[in-house]
Protein backbone atom coordinates (compact mmCIF):
# COMPACT_ATOMS: atom_id res chain seq x y z
CA UNK A 1 0.00 0.00 0.00
CA UNK A 2 1.61 3.23 -1.12
CA UNK A 3 0.70 6.47 0.61
CA UNK A 4 1.07 9.88 -0.93
CA UNK A 5 4.29 11.33 0.39
CA UNK A 6 3.04 14.87 0.45
CA UNK A 7 0.49 14.05 3.17
CA UNK A 8 -1.51 17.23 2.60
CA UNK A 9 1.36 19.47 3.64
CA UNK A 10 1.54 22.71 1.66
CA UNK A 11 4.44 23.33 -0.69
CA UNK A 12 4.61 27.01 0.15
CA UNK A 13 7.23 28.46 2.43
CA UNK A 14 7.98 31.96 3.63
CA UNK A 15 10.71 34.03 2.04
CA UNK A 16 13.26 33.29 4.73
CA UNK A 17 13.98 31.61 8.01
CA UNK A 18 11.69 32.63 10.82
CA UNK A 19 12.59 32.53 14.46
CA UNK A 20 10.70 31.10 17.36
CA UNK A 21 10.24 32.98 20.62
CA UNK A 22 13.57 31.67 21.90
CA UNK A 23 15.40 33.08 18.90
CA UNK A 24 16.27 29.69 17.42
CA UNK A 25 16.03 29.80 13.62
CA UNK A 26 14.04 27.16 11.76
CA UNK A 27 16.03 24.42 10.11
CA UNK A 28 15.32 23.89 6.43
CA UNK A 29 17.10 21.23 4.47
CA UNK A 30 18.52 22.38 1.13
CA UNK A 31 16.06 22.78 -1.74
CA UNK A 32 17.99 20.10 -3.63
CA UNK A 33 18.04 17.62 -0.72
CA UNK A 34 17.71 14.05 -2.04
CA UNK A 35 14.20 13.62 -0.60
CA UNK A 36 12.77 16.06 -3.14
CA UNK A 37 13.90 13.76 -5.95
CA UNK A 38 12.82 10.68 -3.99
CA UNK A 39 9.31 12.13 -3.46
CA UNK A 40 8.93 12.74 -7.18
CA UNK A 41 10.15 9.26 -8.02
CA UNK A 42 7.82 7.65 -5.48
CA UNK A 43 4.93 9.64 -6.91
CA UNK A 44 5.92 8.28 -10.35
CA UNK A 45 5.69 4.71 -9.02
CA UNK A 46 9.29 3.86 -8.15
CA UNK A 47 9.72 1.02 -5.69
CA UNK A 48 10.92 2.22 -2.26
CA UNK A 49 13.23 -0.78 -1.83
CA UNK A 50 14.96 0.03 -5.14
CA UNK A 51 15.33 3.65 -4.07
CA UNK A 52 16.77 2.60 -0.69
CA UNK A 53 19.48 0.65 -2.48
CA UNK A 54 20.22 3.65 -4.70
CA UNK A 55 19.91 6.37 -2.02
CA UNK A 56 20.27 4.89 1.49
CA UNK A 57 20.87 8.44 2.79
CA UNK A 58 17.21 9.38 2.14
CA UNK A 59 15.03 9.65 5.27
CA UNK A 60 11.96 9.66 3.04
CA UNK A 61 12.65 6.30 1.47
CA UNK A 62 13.09 4.71 4.92
CA UNK A 63 9.92 6.38 6.23
CA UNK A 64 8.03 5.08 3.21
CA UNK A 65 9.42 1.58 3.76
CA UNK A 66 8.25 1.83 7.38
CA UNK A 67 4.74 2.78 6.24
CA UNK A 68 4.65 -0.12 3.80
CA UNK A 69 5.92 -2.58 6.42
CA UNK A 70 3.28 -1.43 8.92
CA UNK A 71 0.58 -1.85 6.29
CA UNK A 72 1.76 -5.46 5.96
CA UNK A 73 1.76 -6.03 9.73
CA UNK A 74 5.57 -6.13 9.97
CA UNK A 75 6.11 -3.97 13.07
CA UNK A 76 9.74 -4.93 13.69
CA UNK A 77 10.75 -4.22 10.09
CA UNK A 78 8.78 -0.98 10.18
CA UNK A 79 10.54 0.08 13.38
CA UNK A 80 13.97 -0.66 11.89
CA UNK A 81 13.16 1.34 8.75
CA UNK A 82 11.74 4.25 10.75
CA UNK A 83 14.78 4.29 13.04
CA UNK A 84 17.11 4.28 10.02
CA UNK A 85 15.22 7.16 8.39
CA UNK A 86 15.23 9.09 11.65
CA UNK A 87 19.02 8.78 12.00
CA UNK A 88 19.66 9.60 8.33
CA UNK A 89 17.47 12.67 8.82
CA UNK A 90 19.31 13.75 11.96
CA UNK A 91 22.58 13.55 10.02
CA UNK A 92 21.15 15.77 7.27
CA UNK A 93 19.67 18.25 9.75
CA UNK A 94 22.98 18.59 11.57
CA UNK A 95 24.74 19.28 8.27
CA UNK A 96 22.09 21.98 7.65
CA UNK A 97 22.94 23.68 10.96
CA UNK A 98 20.40 22.13 13.32
CA UNK A 99 21.74 22.04 16.88
CA UNK A 100 19.34 19.63 18.52
CA UNK A 101 16.38 21.95 19.00
CA UNK A 102 14.13 24.32 17.13
CA UNK A 103 11.52 24.22 14.41
CA UNK A 104 11.77 21.88 11.43
CA UNK A 105 8.76 23.00 9.40
CA UNK A 106 6.76 20.45 7.43
CA UNK A 107 5.70 23.21 5.04
CA UNK A 108 9.25 23.06 3.67
CA UNK A 109 9.15 20.09 1.28
CA UNK A 110 12.75 18.87 1.79
CA UNK A 111 12.08 18.46 5.56
CA UNK A 112 9.16 16.08 5.10
CA UNK A 113 11.10 12.84 4.73
CA UNK A 114 12.72 13.29 8.11
CA UNK A 115 9.40 14.24 9.66
CA UNK A 116 7.72 11.19 8.11
CA UNK A 117 10.45 8.95 9.54
CA UNK A 118 9.97 10.60 12.94
CA UNK A 119 6.20 10.10 12.83
CA UNK A 120 6.72 6.47 11.81
CA UNK A 121 9.21 5.99 14.65
CA UNK A 122 6.54 7.19 17.05
CA UNK A 123 3.86 4.96 15.56
CA UNK A 124 6.03 1.85 15.43
CA UNK A 125 7.18 2.49 19.01
CA UNK A 126 3.54 2.77 20.07
CA UNK A 127 2.71 -0.53 18.41
CA UNK A 128 5.68 -2.19 20.11
CA UNK A 129 4.68 -0.83 23.53
CA UNK A 130 7.66 1.50 24.01
CA UNK A 131 5.83 4.37 25.70
CA UNK A 132 9.01 6.23 26.66
CA UNK A 133 9.98 6.46 22.98
CA UNK A 134 6.45 7.47 22.00
CA UNK A 135 6.60 10.32 24.54
CA UNK A 136 10.02 11.42 23.31
CA UNK A 137 8.86 11.46 19.68
CA UNK A 138 5.74 13.44 20.63
CA UNK A 139 7.91 16.03 22.39
CA UNK A 140 10.22 16.19 19.39
CA UNK A 141 7.28 16.67 17.01
CA UNK A 142 5.76 19.36 19.24
CA UNK A 143 8.96 21.37 18.97
CA UNK A 144 9.74 20.58 15.33
CA UNK A 145 6.28 21.29 13.91
CA UNK A 146 3.26 21.16 16.20
CA UNK A 147 0.88 21.10 13.22
CA UNK A 148 1.85 17.45 12.77
CA UNK A 149 0.22 16.56 16.08
CA UNK A 150 -3.30 17.69 15.17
Amino acid sequence: MRRNYHGGMPDTISSGPRQNLLGTPETRLAEDFIDVEIADRLDDGAEPSDLAREHPESPLVWGTLAQDALAEGEEITAYACARTGYHRGLDALRRAGWRGHGRIPAAHRPNRGFLLALVMLGETSRRLGDQAEVDRVQEFLAEADPTLLT
